[in-house]
Parts: C-alpha cells; sequence; structure tokens
C-alpha cells in the first residue's frame, strides 16, 4: 500500500471511529436523561441523510452530460418541506399515537393491523433499498479506486479483497452496533441521529470546499469559469435544452423526489420515528430547503470544471475527487473523500436499521411466530432472537446491494441507479396518503394497488436495468417481450418520448392509485379496519377516545407476553410506570381492563410491529373482538369529541368577536371620558370668562357711583354682551341635552328654508364683519318650502356660519353659502377656505365634546364643541342629514339637507 493511499484509510478508519465515539457519547447522555438531539438544528441535519453519494457525486454527473436536469431530485424536498405542517405533522401524531415503528408498520395499523400489508411493504422497500444502498457502495469503492490509481497501484492488490466488500462489511458493522442495540424499535437512536447529524455537516463543508478550490483556485472565479466553459463549448449546460427532459418528466422527476423525502425507509425513519419534538417540524420547513440549496450551490461549477479541464462525461461521477487528485492536492482528496464516505455511511446505516427493522417485525417474527413447531409461543426470552433476526436483516440489506453492484450497478451511473429505489418506494404513495386522508380506503385496495404498482416498476425500471447490464437480452427493451411492441417496458402501450423514469412513475402510480381508489369502493372492509380509518384520518379527534373492548384477559398473562417479547428488565419498567400511574399494586389474578390490554399491546408493537403484536395479544386475550357495536359506539364517541370541538371552536369564535366589541366600547369609552374632561375643562372656562367679566365691571359701577355717562354706558354693555354669551352657553348645554331626553319643544310649521338661510346670515353678520371674512351668497330668488322649526334652522345655519368663520385666514376668509333643490331634498352648502378637515375626523366633528383644530395657528377653538353635535340632531329630526366634504374655495364644505315638504309637490302638480 502506497504512502498516500494508507493515509487516506487510515484517516477514513479514524473517522468511522469517531462517529463511532459520537454515537455512543449521544446513547449515554440519553440514558441519563439529558438528550443532545432534542433541538430542531440536529433534527434538520438528520433530516439531510436525504443527500447521500448522489448528491455528493451522482449530481456533477448529471450536471456535466444534462445541466440543470439534477434540480428536480431537489425540488421535491422543497416543495415537500412546505408540507411540514400539514400531511407530514399529521402523520407523526399518527406515529406517536400508536407507537409505529417504521413505513411498514404504519402501513400494517391503517389497514386493520394487516399482517399482509405490513409483509408486502416490507418486500417493496427491501427490494426498493437493495439498488440505493448499491449506490452508495459503488460511490465509495469507486473512490477507494482512485484513492490508489493515483499512486499507480491496484486497490484489490493492496487490500487483498474487492473494496466495495471490504466497505460493505465495516458498513453492516457499524449499522448492527448502533442500530440494534434496544429492543423497543420506537426507542430513538439518539447516538445514531447525532451521528447522522455530524456528518451532514461534514458532506456539506467538505463539498463546499472542493467548490471554493475549483472556483476560485483552478479558476479566477464565476465569470472566468463561465468564459472558459463558453470556450470550450460546454457553457449549454447551463441551458433547459440541455437536461433533454419535457415538463413532463420535470413533474414526474419532481413529483417522485418529493415522494422519496418522506417514504423511503430511512427517511421515514429520520422525520418520522426519530422525531423528539412535533414542533421541530417549523424550523425544518424552511431550514432543510436551505440545506438543500447550499450543498447544491457548486454541483454546475465542479462538472463545468471537470469537462473544461479535459475530463469527459463517462468521468463526471469522480470530479469532486479527481480534480483534487489531478491538481495535486492529496489533503483535498481526502478531504472530499471524507465527504462522501460521509454522505454514503450515513444513509446505509440508517436505511439498513430501517428495513431491519421491517424485516424482523412485519416479516420473519410473524411467520415465526405462525410456526407452532418451532414452540416460540413457550419461550420465556424472545429478545435474543429478535435482535438476531434485525442484526441479519442488516447483513442481508447491505449483501443484496453488494451484489446488485456487481450484477448491475457497474454498468449505471450513480444517478441511474438512486431513480430506480425512488421510484420503488413512491408505491406507498397512495395507500399511505390516502390512507391518512380517506376513510374509505380498505386493506383489499392497498394490497391490490401496491401489489400492480410494484409490478409495474419492476417491468418497466428494474428490468430494463438488467438489460442494459448485459444480463437479459436487448430485444426486450426494442421489441417487446414476445415480439409484442405495445409491451416494451420502456414504452408500456405505446407511451414514448418520456424518461424512463417518469414514464415507469405515470404507469405505477397511476395503475397504483386507481386500483386502490377502485378496488375499496367495490369491497368491504372490516370493523377492525373501519375503526383503524377513523383513528388514523380524525387522529386529531381520536387520540381522546376511549378504546371499546369486550375480551377477558388476566394481569398476570400480560405481563408475561411482556416479559417474554421485551425481557424483564423492560417489561418490569413498564409495570411500575403502570402501577405508579394507578396509584395501586396490579394483582396477577385480577381482570385487565381495556386501558391496560390496550397499552401492553401497544408496548408490544414496538417490539415486534402492529400485526404481529395484534396476533399475540389475541392468543392471550379470550373473546376480544370489534363488531358493529362497538364500532358504532366508538364512531358515536368520536362523533361527540367532534361535536364538542366544534362547540369550543364556535365559543372562541364568539369570545374572541365579544372581546374585540369590549376593546372597541373600551376605546371609545376612554375617548368619550377624555372629551368629557375637555368638555368640562372647556364649559368652565367659557363659563368663568364671562362670569369674571360681568363680576369685575359689575364691581367698577358699584365701587365708583361718579364714573361718567359714557363709561358707565360702556360698561353696562360689555356686562350685557358678556350675559348673552353666558346665555348662549347655557342654552346650547341645555338644547342637547333637551334633544337627547326628547323633551325639546318643537313649534314646527311651514316655512321657506330661503328665507331662513338668509335670517341665519343675517345673524352671522357682524360676526363675519369683525373677522373680516368676504361672503358669497348663491340662494334662488323662488321659495324653498320645507316643514321645521324655524328657530331651529336658523340656529343650524348660524353653527354652520361660526364654525366657517373659526377657520377661514386672516385676512382673505372667503365663507360661500349656497341653496340648492337635489330631487326631493334642499342642500345647503356652507363652504369656507380654511385649511379643511381630513377625512378620517369628517365624522368625529359631529360627536359631542369635539372641537375642529385648525391648521392656521395651534390656539383651541372658541365654543364648547356642541354646536355641530347640536345642528346634527336637529337636522336629523326634521328627516335630513349633515355631512362635511371637501369645498371648491379649497377648505371644507359643511352640508345639510332637509325634505321638500308635501305642500310644495302639490302646488307643482297644480302649475
Amino acid at each position: 500500500m502506497s504512502h498516500f493511499a494508507a493515509w487516506a484509510i487510515a484517516i477514513s478508519l479514524a473517522y468511522l471511529g469517531l462517529l463511532f465515539a459520537l454515537a455512543s457519547f449521544g446513547d449515554r447522555r440519553a440514558e441519563q436523561g439529558r438528550s443532545v438531539i432534542a433541538n430542531p438544528y440536529i433534527y434538520t441535519l438528520s433530516l439531510a441523510v436525504y443527500c447521500t453519494a448522489w448528491t455528493y457525486f451522482g449530481s456533477v454527473g448529471v450536471a456535466a452530460s444534462q445541466g440543470v436536469a439534477f434540480l428536480p431530485v431537489y425540488l421535491g424536498p422543497t416543495l415537500l418541506a412546505l408540507l411540514f405542517l400539514g400531511p407530514v405533522r399529521k402523520i407523526l401524531l399518527i406515529a406517536k399515537a400508536y407507537g409505529i415503528t417504521s413505513i411498514a408498520d404504519f402501513a400494517s395499523a391503517r389497514y386493520g393491523k394487516s399482517g399482509t400489508v405490513a409483509g408486502l411493504v416490507t418486500i417493496v422497500a427491501l427490494l426498493g433499498s437493495i439498488p440505493y444502498i448499491s449506490l452508495q457502495l459503488k460511490a465509495v469503492a469507486t473512490g477507494i479506486e482512485l484513492l490508489f490509481a493515483h499512486d499507480g497501484v491496484s486497490e484489490r492488490g493492496a487490500l487483498g479483497a474487492d473494496s466495495a466488500l471490504l466497505v460493505a462489511l465495516v458498513l453492516a458493522a457499524f449499522s448492527i452496533l448502533f442500530g440494534t442495540r434496544h429492543i423497543d424499535a420506537t426507542e430513538h437512536h439518539q447516538g445514531m441521529v447525532l451521528a447522522i447529524a455530524f456528518e451532514s455537516v461534514v458532506k456539506l463543508l467538505c463539498f463546499l470546499v472542493v467548490g471554493i478550490f475549483v472556483t476560485w483556485v483552478l479558476f479566477s472565479g464565476p465569470s472566468d469559469l463561465l468564459a472558459r466553459a463558453e470556450a470550450a463549448g460546454v457553457v449549454d449546460r447551463l441551458h433547459f435544452s440541455a437536461t433533454r427532459l419535457s415538463y413532463a418528466d420535470w413533474f414526474l422527476l419532481t413529483l417522485l423526489s418529493a415522494f422519496a423525502v418522506l417514504l423511503l425507509p430511512r427517511q421515514f425513519q429520520v422525520m418520522v420515528i426519530e422525531n423528539l419534538d412535533i414542533r421541530h417540524l417549523q424550523r425544518a420547513s424552511w431550514m432543510f430547503p436551505l440545506y438543500l440549496l447550499v450543498i447544491n450551490i457548486f454541483v454546475l461549477p465542479i462538472a463545468l470544471a471537470g469537462l473544461i479541464l479535459g475530463g469527459t462525461v463517462a468521468e463526471a461521477d469522480s470530479f469532486v475527487l479527481g480534480l483534487p487528485l489531478v491538481h495535486g492536492q492529496a489533503w483535498l482528496a481526502i478531504l472530499a473523500f471524507l465527504g462522501g464516505l460521509s454522505a454514503a455511511t450515513a444513509m446505509v446505516i440508517v436505511e439498513t436499521v430501517a428495513v431491519s427493522t421491517m424485516i424482523s417485525n412485519d416479516l420473519v417474527m410473524p411467520l415465526l411466530l405462525r410456526i407452532r413447531a418451532l414452540g416460540l409461543a413457550q419461550r420465556p426470552d424472545l429478545t435474543g432472537l429478535i435482535l438476531g433476526v434485525r442484526r441479519a436483516g442488516i447483513i442481508l440489506a447491505v449483501a443484496g446491494g453488494y451484489l446488485f453492484f456487481h450484477s448491475v450497478g457497474e454498468a449505471m451511473g450513480l444517478v441511474s441507479i438512486g431513480y430506480i429505489a425512488f421510484a420503488g418506494v413512491a408505491q406507498f404513495a397512495p395507500l399511505l396518503l390516502l390512507g391518512i386522508a380517506w376513510k374509505g380506503a380498505n386493506r383489499n385496495g392497498a394490497v391490490v394497488g401496491l401489489l400492480a404498482g410494484f409490478l409495474v416498476w419492476l417491468y418497466t425500471l428494474v428490468l430494463p436495468s438488467f438489460v442494459i447490464a448485459g444480463v437479459l437480452p436487448e430485444s426486450i427493451l426494442r421489441e417487446g417481450p414476445f415480439g409484442i411492441a405495445l409491451l416494451r417496458p420502456t414504452a408500456l402501450f405505446g407511451l414514448e418520448g418520456l424518461h424512463p423514469v417518469a414514464h415507469c412513475a405515470l404507469w405505477s402510480l397511476t395503475i397504483n392509485s386507481a386500483l386502490l381508489v377502485l378496488v375499496s369502493l367495490l369491497s368491504s372492509a372490516s370493523d377492525l379496519e373501519r375503526l383503524q380509518a377513523i383513528l388514523f384520518v380524525d387522529v386529531e379527534q381520536s387520540r381522546g377516545t376511549p378504546r371499546l373492548w369486550r375480551g377477558e384477559a388476566k394481569v398476570g398473562a400480560l405481563e408475561e407476553l411482556l416479559v417474554r417479547f421485551l425481557g424483564r428488565p423492560a417489561a418490569e419498567a413498564i409495570w411500575q410506570a403502570e402501577t405508579a400511574r394507578r396509584g395501586r399494586p396490579l394483582n396477577p389474578d385480577e381482570p385487565a381492563d381495556a386501558g391496560l390490554v390496550e397499552r401492553a399491546e401497544r408496548q408490544l408493537a414496538r417490539a415486534i410491529g402492529a400485526a404481529s403484536a395484534r396476533a399475540v395479544v389475541a392468543s392471550t386475550v379470550r373473546g376480544e373482538s370489534i363488531g358493529p357495536d362497538a364500532l358504532l359506539e366508538i364512531l358515536d364517541e368520536t362523533q361527540k369529541v367532534l361535536e364538542y370541538s366544534r362547540r369550543l371552536e364556535q365559543k372562541s369564535r364568539e369570545l374572541e368577536v365579544a372581546t374585540a366589541e369590549l376593546r372597541r366600547a373600551n376605546e371609545r369609552l376612554r375617548e368619550l371620558d377624555r372629551l368629557k374632561d375637555d368638555f368640562l375643562a372647556t364649559v368652565s372656562h367659557e363659563l368663568r370668562t364671562p362670569l369674571t367679566s360681568i363680576r369685575s365691571f359689575s364691581e367698577i359701577l358699584l365701587d365708583n357711583p361718579d364714573l361718567e355717562a359714557e363709561e358707565r354706558a360702556r360698561f353696562l354693555r360689555i356686562i350685557t354682551s358678556e350675559s348673552e354669551r353666558l346665555t348662549r352657553l347655557i342654552n346650547d348645554v341645555l338644547d342637547l341635552s333637551k334633544i337627547e331626553s326628547g323633551r325639546m319643544e318643537w313649534k314646527i310649521g311651514p316655512a321657506d328654508l330661503v328665507e331662513l338661510v338668509r335670517e341665519g346670515i343675517r345673524a352671522a353678520e357682524g360676526l363675519m364683519a369683525e373677522k373680516g371674512v368676504e361672503l358669497e351668497v348663491a340662494i334662488p330668488d323662488e321659495p324653498a318650502p320645507v316643514t321645521c322649526d324655524r328657530d331651529r334652522i336658523v340656529q343650524v345655519v348660524l353653527n354652520l356660519l361660526s364654525n366657517a368663520c373659526k377657520f377661514v385666514p386672516r385676512p382673505g376668509g372667503r365663507v360661500r353659502v349656497e341653496l340648492r333643490r337635489k330631487g326631493s331634498v334642499f342642500e345647503i352648502r356652507v363652504e369656507d377656505n380654511g385649511p379643511g378637515v381630513p377625512p378620517e375626523a369628517r365624522e368625529l366633528v359631529f360627536e359631542k365634546f369635539h372641537q375642529l383644530t385648525g391648521n392656521l395657528n395651534t390656539q383651541k377653538p372658541t365654543g364648547t364643541g356642541l354646536g355641530l353635535a347640536i345642528s346634527k340632531q336637529i337636522v336629523e329630526h326634521f328627516g335630513g342629514r349633515i355631512w362635511i366634504e371637501e369645498a371648491t374655495l379649497g377648505g371644507a364644505a359643511l352640508c345639510f339637507t332637509l325634505p321638500v315638504s308635501e305642500e310644495a309637490g302639490a302646488a307643482r302638480v297644480a302649475a
């Protein structure tokens, strides 16, 4: 072994040792109750196990040949992340509520705890995982070959064995060490998750370092890279046309990727089974797409660089490792290899742990328990057997990947192998997604749909891969089996023009979904299936619904079951927790209630799966059944919960509305209180001012009887004026009080509005002359008959004129009074050239105590702020309305209307 290769192998083994130590640390902290992975960042990084050697090496290979065609693999997960708080959250709720151990267990539990569904899902998952494991082995083995080839030696001669075989053995051993330490499959593998999160950081940093080296060391930056790509004739890789994918291909490949990020056994393991807190999904919904974006930033630069520097498309999968090697950067090459090793090991470990759990719980153990000759029912402890089966499952999955690599994988690119796995696990999508949304989906539909989709996948995608590898004759693809062209695997029933993977996805998912729905509609479901459908579809409400049970069982018999399958320490811990919960010891001879049977079955399901746990409990519990009556009770109970929930939601909405109304009322009260304070202060000031003047001048007259007659007359005029002012103020307050209380005495009769307006103008002439206001009058000569209280309407006109005079500029103030007929009403407009009234204040000025504040000065206007409030009450009493709008003079226009009197209408008819 060369010096460089020895260093590379030593560093790789040291890295694996570091992962081992990190995982051990995570497990120890978990046992101490101090989890190191209970945060959304670790959870998000564990989801990045999605980025395998496919991402690290294969995406560059696709980019070199087809440009941006690598993007659908990452667009799908990004779009699915938008649903993390929808369907994905619901799946997590179901898994946590019912002790789900794997995707096969999920499917089994949904469809009546069916062993058939669980076994079929397990077989599909295993066969779908084998190509993906093969991809990782191929990537790492190719990397080892490159490292040894750099020093001119054969890796087989140096290692004494096939490098892929050695990698497979190391990964299998590591998976066994950290994936099968506990019998409880729902117990979180915290050490493993910590190691996976660490590997996600490592592969990201390593890929970024290689990308930076290629972009800014081998080239002078992105602009230089693009210029040289154009010169080399490879810049077309940046164009959509280079992908050679149709829009249908993009859609179907993106859809497959979205399904894969949830349904691949390893993804379901980290996203659902290993989740510690559902709230972590919220952070992951944007952090996971961000991770995918960052790790793909340098895919195109590395691909273009490899082509520019003489690499071929056939070699593109190795550009990440080959570019540093070719340019003498040994340390960077080792770093790149470590990144690829991280991507591959993370995938293989989690995938094999997930698949081995399914093999044990949903395939092997159910079969062994049915073979009476083995006598497993009498064995006191089955934990060793269960762990042994899981370890064998890991070896089986890795061995299958190794054999696929040597039989088919060596002839295919990394991405082609990966897409086979994507299309395989996508067959779970109809039964899982319809299962959580549609109560009508049943076991028969799920089995027929999944089996049909699986066979179509085998025929349209797996079989062609064996043809490409030379295992099967090429005539199958060219002419079809038995020469039937319509049955060509890559152009089934004459459908041509699609990417092979998109073609497989279209046919397999369509047939799968259609048969699931059709068979479910045509066949009946068992009582247990209906019950499970309710529990899954309505998981939010069903979690609080008590289980109905009609069987008989002893507490001691259930305890023996737990000891047999979980081991005595685990069973005793469960029983102690149950004793503490009930507050009393459990007698082995006492009958078990429904809650105890349900908890025992759930604990067993964590070790051997829902279907096996159901069968084992049924063998111990006598007479348990869920018939139509019990199912109706469950439905009734669920309906009650739903109804109660709806009532709570309705009460909550009503409470929110009432709270908002109270808040608005409270704000209004505070505003009125402020206005009241302002009013009292204003009225006090307005009362005090004339009273002070009257008292002062009265004292002068009293103390000086010898005053000259002219001076005495002046003082008396002031006293009279102030008395009138005081009277007006008191009258305003009294008038408003009388109007609001209904005690106002109205003197209603026919009147000419023209005459009333002119009278109001005459009353305001002194005020306008004093303030130097120019008055413009536009009143017709013909009468305007109305029915009203003459004095009150004159008062309204006077109030509007007085308000206008307060805000006009001095000098230059202008006021315009106009009367016109508009249909059945007369409209009076009093316009000014003041600052105007902002739209938001045009309603408020008619409130009691409100006063307009002019923009020409900062002084508070004189008056009580009751004039417009009184005017509004008077006008509305006579069937009119009053408002403010923008004036043609530039300021405000205070307008009001009064209905035309019936006598006027009769007079017009007579004329």
